[in-house]
């Protein structure tokens, strides 16, 4: 693997969790933009990155991703790890396969994309409720927020895997058979 991976797709994807894995496997660190994001909401304000905007759920998804690609290329061009024999493993959902291909320098930085496309929502919705934990944060929401937010999700699903197609990069679907989904990028 490259110096940094990217681990991107929409929520309850399987991010965090093979992320985690890598970063184990390859001694690097692991950085879950979820909280660098909500931290960013919170004390830059002037940024205009709102996660829950009342706009439209794609072009917010547009807007936080052109932001969030910027921000990853300065963590990468920081040389933090330059001299390191470890780099970075990211997890994150808002960051579009055009941003990336745009800001990210690929020849040391590779990229994942994980969805769950090959799926209606109302399946999506039951592999939600099979494995919802109180660790997951849709444990906690009602089942209408629940079943709209899995609607959501396949939809984006959709989008990342034809941006994706479009870019020549690699999309894998977890709706199903996840860990060999794992297994399939560690060997990589």
């Amino acid at each position: 693997m490259k110096k940094h991976v990217i681990i991107a797709g929409v929520p309850r994807s399987g991010k965090s969790t093979i992320s985690q894995k890598i970063s184990a496997h390859l001694g690097y660190q692991h950085i879950s933009m979820d909280s660098v994001i909500a931290g960013i909401e919170s004390v830059f304000p002037e940024t205009g990155i709102q996660t829950d905007a009342d706009t439209d759920l794609w072009e917010n998804i547009q807007y936080i991703s052109a932001k969030m690609a910027l921000f990853i290329r300065a963590m990468i061009d920081s040389g933090e790890y330059d001299e390191c024999d470890y780099g970075m493993v990211i997890d994150i959902f808002q960051l579009l396969p055009q941003h990336y291909i745009q800001h990210i320098d690929s020849s040391v930085c590779e990229i994942y994309y994980l969805g769950t496309s090959e799926v209606s929502p109302e399946e999506r919705y039951e592999l939600l409720k099979k494995y919802d934990t109180p660790k997951d944060y849709t444990y906690y929401k009602s089942e209408e927020e629940n079943k709209k937010n899995c609607a959501d999700i396949v939809t984006i699903s959709k989008k990342l895997k034809e941006q994706c197609s479009i870019y020549h990069l690699p999309y894998y679907d977890t709706s199903y058979d996840r860990e060999q989904v794992f297994e399939s990028i560690l060997r990589e």
